[in-house]
C-alpha cells in the first residue's frame, strides 16, 4: 500500500510539475507549483519524516509561494490572464482536479495505516525539541539576521510596487 501511495503522489507531482512548465498563465503556474510542493511534502510523510513535511509546507508553500505570487502581481500579467490555462479547454484542469480529489479520498480512507506509533511520535517530538533548542540558543543571531533581511526585502518590495501618485 505504501508503494501505491508513493506512486500516486509521485505521478501527481510530475503532472503538476509539467503544468508549471506548460501553463501560459503565471498565476496558474504558481498554483501548480504549490500543488507540486504539497505532493513532495506528502512523500516526506510516507518516508517517515513529518518534520521535513511540515518544513516543506511552511517554507515552500507558505513563504516562497507568497513571494512568487507577489512578484507575479508586481509585473503586468493582464495579457496572460486572458489566455487559457492549458491548450484544449478545461479538460486537463478537470482531470487534475479529479486526480487530486481521488488522492485526498484515498489518503483519508487509509490514513490509519500511516498513523505514527507512540515511540516514533516521542522520537519526533525529541527531534523537534532539539531543533528548536539549537535554533534559539546556538543559532539565534543568524536566525534573527535572516528575519531582519526578510523584513527588509518585504519593505523594499512594497516600496517598489507602490504606484507613484499623479
Amino acid at each position: 500500500m505504501d508503494q501505491g501511495f508513493f506512486l500516486l503522489f509521485a505521478a501527481v507531482s510530475v503532472i503538476t510539475a509539467l503544468t508549471v512548465v506548460l501553463a501560459r498563465n503565471p498565476v496558474h503556474s504558481a498554483l501548480a507549483l504549490m500543488a507540486c510542493f504539497l505532493q513532495v511534502s506528502a512523500i516526506f510523510v510516507l518516508l517517515g519524516a513529518p518534520l521535513l513535511a511540515v518544513i516543506q509546507i511552511f517554507v515552500y508553500v507558505g513563504a516562497i509561494m507568497v513571494l512568487f505570487l507577489f512578484v507575479i502581481m508586481m509585473i503586468d500579467v493582464r495579457e496572460a490572464v486572458l489566455q487559457r490555462f492549458l491548450p484544449g479547454g478545461n479538460l486537463p484542469a478537470l482531470v487534475l482536479l479529479v486526480l487530486l480529489g481521488l488522492e485526498m479520498l484515498a489518503l483519508v480512507l487509509w490514513s490509519d495505516r500511516f498513523s505514527a506509533t507512540e515511540p516514533a511520535a516521542a522520537r519526533d517530538g525529541d527531534q523537534v525539541r532539539e531543533l528548536s533548542r539549537a535554533i534559539f540558543t546556538d543559532y539565534l543571531l543568524p536566525f534573527e539576521a535572516a528575519s531582519v533581511i526578510l523584513l527588509a526585502a518585504l519593505v523594499g518590495a512594497i516600496v517598489l510596487a507602490r504606484k507613484e501618485p499623479g
